[in-house]
This record gives structure tokens, C-alpha cells and sequence, in this order.
């Protein structure tokens, strides 16, 4: 068993196919299907099911993804640590939440490529409830997530950082001139909100419960820019981060409402497994992360 099997067989799980794992690490098919063949006599046991043309993993395969997913780890750390140069070098693995990225984890991106021109940071998106299972089985070497507070026995929170989520509308809005804004203002007003699985809705609707609005949902989706396209063209009121809208309100497409209800507490977290060792390279990025680009 070594490294070059176990990426080919990750890289398989993940696209589901032979030929695209192939095609992705630059292997003939022929050298994929001797990598898999003799991952499987080596274990003794079949990692994929061929069901025609479909590829799925056998309990075993599904057993051996966590293990494999932290002999990779474990290799990105060698890279990242061992080498004597100076200079950090090396893969970080890090997951992201998509609301960082409209304005402030691109920033600091350049910022650490920059400085640290050696060290490949793959970015992988994430939903909070992805996060520990991610971390946990090497599939991620950190998380930059913004969420309510993220807590629990094999995580480490590293940095947070308090934000707001806001509610946005085209300045010419009913309610764009509104002061005081509460819950009972929201009554029959159409609501542009995030997705089904994200924490920013959950709060928002168990906050209209509690004071007995039936919320007027006009649009649900995960992309803050088709929330933001939605608003400005005054087909609803925008809920979401703060900080993914500051272009728009810049530029006067959109404007913050004066909401006097519910606080709706959310952090910027940066996450990784607990005793997981931090390498140089991890270290200032994180760093970075912590202290924003605002």
C-alpha cells in the first residue's frame, strides 16, 4: 500500500469514475485499475461496486476513506514541516464558508499567497453540519466558517470574531426609510432567505415564531447573489450577512434597514481538529483569517 494508491482511490471515490480520477491525476486507466487491484488484494476485500457504469464504494471502500483521507493529511504535514528551507512549502486543505468569500477571505487569500508563494491552499466550500466530520478524517486541515458558535468535543477554535446579519432593501423600498424595525414590521413582507440546511434562516424564522409572524417567504436559495439581485430589483427584504452586501450598499443598490428586533449573534471561527498540530504555514494563515481584511 502506498500514497499514489490511496489519492487514486480517494480521487475515484470522489468522481465516481475511473476514467475521471485518471484523467484528474494524469494516469493512464490501465495504471488506475492496477492501483485499485492491488489496493483490494493487498486488504483483501472489493473498495468499489461496478454496477454498470456506475462506480460506488463497498462498506469496506467507505471504511477506508477516513483512513486515507488522514495518511494524506499526514503527508501534507510532512511537506508543510520537515523540509529545511525557510520558506513554507506544502498543500493546505481548507474549508470555507461561501459568505467569506464576498468580501473578505479573497483579500486575505492574495495577501498569504503572496507572502507565501510555495504553499497550495486547496479550498474546498462547507456547510456547518459537514465541518466535524471533515476535520475529523483529514479531509480538511482547518475551517474558516461564519456561523453561530461552533462547539463540540473534537474541535478547536482557534480564532472568532463577532459579525452581524442584516436585513437589506432596494433604498426605494416601502421600508428603506423605516426606523425600528422589528419582528411585527416583517408581517406580510416578502423575504429573500438563504437555504433549507443554513443557520441564518433557521434563526431568523424561529425568531418570527416566537412573536407569532407568519413569515412570507419569497425566495430561499444558497447563492447570496441572487438574494442580493432579488432585493435590489424590489421583489422582497434580503436576510444575510452583513458583510456579503458592502459593495452594494457602497454603491447605494442596497440599503441596510434599521432592525431594533432580535440580535442574531454569528461569529467568524476558525476550526481544526483538537490536537491537531499547527505547521508554520497553517499558523500564519490562521493568523491572517483572524485579524480580517475589514
Amino acid at each position: 500500500m502506498n500514497i499514489f494508491q490511496l489519492e487514486t482511490f480517494l480521487k475515484i471515490a470522489e468522481t465516481k469514475s475511473f476514467t475521471a480520477a485518471g484523467n484528474f491525476l494524469g494516469y493512464a486507466q490501465s495504471t488506475v485499475t492496477t492501483q485499485i487491484k492491488q489496493l483490494e488484494d493487498e486488504l483483501g476485500c472489493l473498495l468499489f461496486e461496478r454496477l454498470g457504469k456506475s462506480i460506488v464504494l463497498t462498506t469496506e471502500g467507505e471504511k477506508l476513506c477516513g483512513y486515507a483521507e488522514k495518511m494524506l493529511q499526514l503527508k501534507r504535514e510532512i511537506f508543510l514541516e520537515v523540509p529545511s528551507s525557510k520558506e513554507p512549502a506544502g498543500i493546505i486543505k481548507l474549508g470555507v464558508s461561501e459568505s467569506l468569500c464576498y468580501d473578505r477571505f479573497p483579500k486575505i487569500l492574495l495577501k498569504y499567497r503572496k507572502k507565501y508563494p510555495k504553499v497550495d491552499i486547496q479550498i474546498q466550500f462547507i456547510t456547518h453540519e459537514t465541518i466535524p466530520a471533515l476535520l475529523k478524517n483529514g479531509a480538511l486541515d482547518v475551517v474558516y466558517t461564519l456561523n453561530p458558535i461552533i462547539d463540540g468535543p473534537e474541535l478547536c477554535t482557534l480564532k472568532k470574531k463577532r459579525e452581524f446579519l442584516a436585513f437589506f432593501a432596494s433604498p426605494g423600498h416601502p421600508l428603506a426609510e423605516k426606523s425600528g424595525l422589528t419582528e411585527k414590521d416583517l408581517q406580510g413582507v416578502p423575504l429573500l432567505l438563504t437555504s433549507h440546511n443554513c443557520n441564518f434562516r433557521a434563526m431568523l424564522l424561529e425568531d418570527l415564531k416566537n412573536y407569532s409572524v407568519v413569515p412570507s417567504i419569497a425566495l430561499e436559495t444558497s447563492s447570496k447573489e441572487i438574494l442580493k439581485q432579488f432585493a435590489m430589483n424590489r421583489l422582497g427584504i434580503a436576510f444575510m450577512p452583513e458583510m456579503a452586501a458592502r459593495a452594494e450598499l457602497k454603491a447605494q443598490k442596497l440599503k441596510l434597514l434599521d432592525w431594533k428586533g432580535k440580535d442574531f449573534p454569528i461569529y467568524s471561527q476558525v476550526l481544526t481538529y483538537k490536537g491537531k498540530s499547527l505547521s508554520t504555514s497553517i499558523d500564519a494563515l490562521v493568523t491572517m483569517m483572524a485579524g480580517g481584511e475589514d
